[in-house]
């Protein structure tokens, strides 16, 4: 049997799927990953939250990359992959999907907002530290070019783009939603996250010890392919549309 149908027999029988998501599918889009030469942290140092809050220079850093795309974490377009997961929630059998991308192609890919759980944040708009109003990217613009020190016109406080930095704490609602995921579905499907960045990598895990099948599909081997019931080393958007075309026959 093939890496496409074996995924899609396991798919064809739960009752309800976890798709879990890292940079891996967004890679195939033209999107760097972090970590791997090359990736964004090879290239750019991290701002770290508190060093964000503090100091004035590094916020004005921060939006220089933002303004500038340095890190270029926006602006793709979503891939097979990401158009396969859409599929799959259409069909009724993912319930949600977690990613620890803040790309947004999920949500352009035709996933409903309300089932994309977000755990690192998104990076298409911006909110205040304080108040939690949401701003969009772009109406910020004309401020930086003012070189002001971006706040939030309410309450004064800092705004920042929706993402999570090193440092900033995880969203306790994304994160509670994502474990009550974890405890609900049968079988979790990973695509293309290394599974290194705690806490979010512990979800994959929490579903299988709650009796979940768990599939990794990812570039290079995980540290959790041990536990995995699959682990298929290969390009996400080709086994995805080949796994389509199983659960279509």
């Amino acid at each position: 049997m093939s890496d496409a149908a074996t995924l899609a027999r396991m798919i064809n029988a739960a009752t309800r799927v976890m798709v879990f998501t890292g940079a891996g599918i967004s890679t195939e889009s033209g999107i760097p990953d972090f970590r791997s030469p090359g990736g964004v942290w090879s290239t750019m140092k991290p701002i770290y939250f508190q060093d964000f809050v503090a100091s004035r220079d590094q916020r004005r850093e921060a939006w220089t990359r933002v303004f500038n795309r340095s890190a270029g974490w926006v602006g793709a377009s979503p891939n097979a992959g990401h158009r396969a997961v859409a599929r799959l929630v259409a069909s009724g059998k993912v319930g949600a999907v977690v990613t620890q991308n803040v790309d947004n192609l999920h949500q352009e890919s035709g996933v409903p907002p309300e089932q994309v759980i977000e755990v690192h944040g998104n990076a298409t708009y911006a909110r205040c530290l304080t108040c939690g109003k949401r701003y969009e990217i772009e109406k910020l613009k004309p401020r930086w070019e003012a070189d002001e020190d971006l706040t939030c016109v309410f309450c004064t406080g800092l705004i920042k783009t929706a993402t999570i930095s090193f440092g900033q704490a995880m969203p306790e609602d994304k994160m509670e939603r994502a474990a009550e995921e974890a405890l609900l579905c049968d079988l979790c499907l990973v695509l293309g996250s290394s599974l290194v960045v705690y806490p979010a990598a512990g979800i994959p895990l929490e579903a299988k010890r709650n009796g979940a099948k768990l599939v990794i599909v990812n570039r290079e081997p995980t540290d959790q392919d041990a536990y995995a019931d699959l682990v298929l080393n290969t390009e996400i958007g080709p086994l995805m549309n080949a796994v389509l075309e199983q659960l279509s026959n």
